[in-house]
C-alpha cells in the first residue's frame, strides 16, 4: 500500500535550490540572493532550531521589517517543522507581547526596531526559552546576535518529514473588528494557496514579482508564495514609495506586482511613468479592499489590461476579477479563485438566491484550520452547506449576480442603522469618491439623538482641491438617498490602516466616542 503523497512548500524550495541554483530567488534593495543561497540560509535556520529541539508543535515568533532576512527566517522556521508566527510592525510593544504570549512562541527572532518596543514587556513572556531571544541586524543586551546564534549551522536539507495538517503559520487578524485572532493555516492550505494563485495569475519560473506591502501580512503572501513556489524571483520593497515603485517596475523587469487601494491612489498622484515600467508587466493585483470604479479605470488606462482585483478574508477565501471581464462586471469582485466556493446566507443560515443580499461565506482547500486556542470563535464562524462542507462566515455583506459574480456591499459590523434604515458606508464612499477633489474617503456611523446613528464622511483631499467641506457635503447629499445623507464631512490627512491599507474604522469610531462627538 502506497502512502499519500503531498506537495510541501519546504520540499519545493529545496528542489529550486538545486535546479535553479544560480537564478535570483529574492531581491531587496542592494541585497540579491540566488536560489542556492536562499535555500541554504533557510536550511541553516531550520537546522539551528532543530539543534535547540525546536520543531513540530513549536511556535517561533518573527518580528522583522521587509528584507531578505525575514524571508529566510520565516521559511527556515517552516523547514524545521515548527510553526512561524509573524507579528505586525504596527503594534505597540505591549500588543506584540500579548500576541507572542497568545501564540505560545518559545523562540523570538526580531530586528532592533521591534526589540526596542518589546523589551519593556519581555519579562511577561515566560514561555520563551532562555536561549530563544535572537536579535537580527543589531546588538541588543541580553539578546543573542543572529550570526552568533546561527554559528556553524549546516546549510544541508534538514531531515524533517512534514504532515499536510501540520501547522504552517499563525497570522493574527488585523483587528479591524475586534481583538486580533490567531489564524492557523496548515501546510495543506499554504500549498493550495501557492498552486491556485500560481495558476490563476500565470506565475512561471521566469516571473519576477514585486511585493509592496509588509511581509508579515497575510495578503502579501498572495504574491510571495506563488512566485517562490514557481521558482521565480520575489522582489521586495523595504518600504513603499510610489515613485520608487514605478522605477522598480522598470529596473527589475517586473512581471507581477501587488498593491492595496491606498497605494494605487498614491501612484495616481505620480504624473510620469518611467520608460520600460510596463514592458514586462503581466499582472497587477489589488487586494485588501475594493477599488473604486474610477481608480480601477485609471489603473487600466495607465498600465494596460493587467489588473486583477481580489477579494478575500484573512481566513483564506478569495474571489478574483480578471482582465477581460466585461465592463458591466467592474462593480463586482469576480468569481471564486480555483479551489474555492461561495454562498450567500441570511441570519438564520439559509442560502439566498441571485441578487439577494446577505452574509458572504467561503469554502476551499486554502482555508484556515482554526483560530488558535479559540474553539468557540472557530465554531461560531462555521456554516455547513447541504453536503456537510464547512464554510467560513466572513462578516461581510454581499450578493451574487445571475452569472455568479460577487458584489461586495460592506462589512456587517460597519453597517450604519439610521432611523431604522440600513446604510452601507461603501455605497456612500462610492459617491463621494467620484468628486474630483477627493483623493480618498471613508464613512463611519456616529451617534445621533433622533436617528440612532448617522453617517459621517472623512475625506483626504487632493493636493489641488479647491472646495470647502460644506460645498462637498452639499454636492454629496444631492446625490445620495434621503436616508443616506451625510450629517457632517471632515478633512483628514490620513486614516489609521492595517498592514494591507484597510481603513481601521473601529479606531475612527472609538476616537469620536472618546472625544464625546459620537
Amino acid at each position: 500500500m502506497l502512502d499519500t503523497a503531498h506537495i510541501y512548500i519546504p520540499d519545493i524550495f529545496t528542489r529550486h535550490g538545486s535546479d535553479r541554483a544560480t537564478q535570483e530567488a529574492v531581491v531587496c534593495g542592494e541585497v540579491r540572493r540566488t536560489w542556492r543561497d536562499f535555500n541554504g540560509n533557510m536550511n541553516r535556520v531550520a537546522n539551528r532550531l532543530l539543534a535547540m529541539e525546536v520543531g513540530k508543535g513549536d511556535k517561533v515568533g518573527v518580528l522583522m521589517g521587509n528584507s531578505v532576512d525575514i524571508l529566510e527566517v520565516m521559511f527556515g522556521v517552516v523547514k524545521s517543522g515548527a510553526c512561524v508566527v509573524p507579528i505586525s510592525g504596527l503594534l505597540t510593544g505591549e500588543q506584540m507581547a500579548h500576541l507572542l504570549a497568545d501564540s505560545g512562541a518559545c523562540v523570538v527572532i526580531a530586528s532592533p526596531e521591534f526589540i526596542e518596543r518589546l523589551e519593556p514587556h519581555r519579562g511577561t513572556l515566560t514561555q520563551v526559552v532562555s536561549t530563544g531571544w535572537i536579535a537580527v541586524n543589531g546588538d541588543s543586551p541580553s539578546w543573542l546576535g543572529y550570526t552568533d546564534w546561527l554559528g556553524s549551522s549546516p546549510s544541508t536539507t534538514p531531515a524533517v518529514v512534514y504532515d499536510p495538517d501540520q501547522d504552517f503559520n499563525i497570522i493574527y487578524s488585523s483587528g479591524t473588528t475586534g481583538l486580533p485572532k490567531g489564524i492557523v493555516q496548515a501546510h495543506r492550505a499554504r500549498s493550495h494557496w501557492a498552486v491556485s494563485n500560481a495558476i490563476e495569475m500565470g506565475f512561471r519560473d521566469h516571473s519576477r514579482a514585486l511585493t509592496t506591502t509588509s511581509l508579515y501580512s497575510n495578503g502579501t503572501w498572495l504574491m510571495m508564495l506563488p512566485v517562490l513556489f514557481a521558482g521565480g524571483t520575489c522582489v521586495v520593497m523595504p518600504t513603499f514609495n510610489p515613485t520608487e515603485f514605478l522605477a522598480t517596475l522598470a529596473s527589475e523587469r517586473i512581471t507581477h506586482t501587488f498593491m492595496v487601494p491606498a497605494q494605487f491612489i498614491a501612484v495616481q498622484e505620480c504624473v510620469e511613468t518611467p520608460a520600460g515600467a510596463t514592458d514586462h508587466l503581466e499582472v497587477m493585483l489589488c487586494a485588501g479592499s475594493p477599488l473604486r470604479r474610477e481608480t480601477k479605470r485609471k489603473a487600466i488606462e495607465r498600465f494596460g489590461p493587467v489588473l486583477y482585483e481580489l477579494y478575500g478574508f484573512s481566513e483564506g477565501f478569495a474571489t478574483m476579477l480578471k482582465p477581460g471581464s466585461p465592463e458591466s462586471k467592474f462593480h463586482t469582485v469576480g468569481t471564486p479563485v480555483l479551489g474555492f466556493d461561495v454562498r450567500i446566507i441570511d441570519d438564520e443560515g439559509q442560502v439566498l438566491g441571485a441578487g439577494e443580499v446577505g452574509e458572504i461565506a467561503g469554502y476551499g482547500a486554502g482555508m484556515l484550520s482554526r483560530y488558535h486556542d479559540r474553539p468557540e470563535a472557530t465554531q461560531a464562524m462555521v456554516w455547513l452547506d447541504d453536503r456537510g462542507r464547512t464554510f467560513v462566515r466572513s462578516g461581510d455583506i454581499g450578493y451574487l449576480d445571475e452569472d455568479g459574480f460577487l458584489i461586495l456591499v460592506d462589512r456587517k459590523k460597519d453597517m450604519i442603522i439610521s432611523g431604522g434604515f440600513n446604510v452601507f458606508p461603501a455605497d456612500l464612499e462610492a459617491v463621494i469618491g467620484t468628486h474630483p477633489a477627493v483623493l480618498d474617503c471613508t464613512v463611519i456611523g456616529i451617534a445621533h439623538p433622533k436617528w440612532g446613528e448617522t453617517p459621517l464622511a472623512l475625506v483626504i483631499p487632493r493636493s489641488d482641491a479647491q472646495v470647502s467641506t460644506d460645498e462637498l457635503k452639499q454636492w454629496c447629499n444631492e446625490r445620495l438617498a434621503k436616508h443616506q445623507r451625510l450629517a457632517d464631512l471632515q478633512w483628514r490627512n490620513d486614516f489609521p490602516r492595517n498592514a494591507l491599507g484597510k481603513v481601521l474604522k473601529r479606531e475612527l469610531r472609538q476616537a469620536f466616542e472618546s472625544s464625546g462627538q459620537a
